[in-house]
């Protein structure tokens, strides 16, 4: 039996595109001017952004911080998340070999549509992920309409 192999353009032009992001993170660590404070960001977590009928979920992975070590915040249609991560050197004996993990400040704005239901975002944090959900206003879910 002879299989098939489709090619797809935009499907190689996104793996293309990775590729290359990956080796940009690796050689040149991410530096992001927070766009109203001036901090510069040492790493960006990975994130994932997801829509229901009902809300705007933001899921972004965190690892090793404490839900102490991070803002979220709204306003004027964007969501800002920021935080830190430090570095520990608590035992004076230990002598790193290898540090592949990112430390110091990030910073992350998502700009939403202005139909959101700002007073009813919540966040939640286990296992090192952080999950923002953003419910839609009632004037933006999608309404089924019936042919007459």
């Amino acid at each position: 039996m002879t299989n098939l192999i489709r090619f797809s353009p935009s499907s190689e032009m996104r793996r293309l595109q990775r590729e290359i992001d990956t080796i940009f993170d690796n050689f040149f660590p991410t530096r992001y001017e927070g766009e109203n404070s001036g901090e510069t960001t040492a790493w960006t977590p990975r994130v994932d952004l997801a829509e229901t009928d009902d809300a705007y979920f933001i899921h972004a992975d965190v690892p090793g911080l404490g839900k102490d070590n991070i803002e979220i915040n709204y306003q004027d249609g964007t969501l800002t998340v920021r935080g830190e991560r430090t570095f520990d050197e608590t035992s004076e004996n230990r002598k790193f070999v290898r540090v592949e993990r990112s430390y110091g400040r990030f910073y992350r704005a998502f700009t939403l549509p202005k139909s959101v239901n700002e007073s009813d975002i919540q966040a939640t944090f286990e296992n090192g992920v952080l999950t923002i959900e953003v419910p839609k206003a009632e004037e933006t879910k999608p309404r089924r309409i019936e042919i007459s």
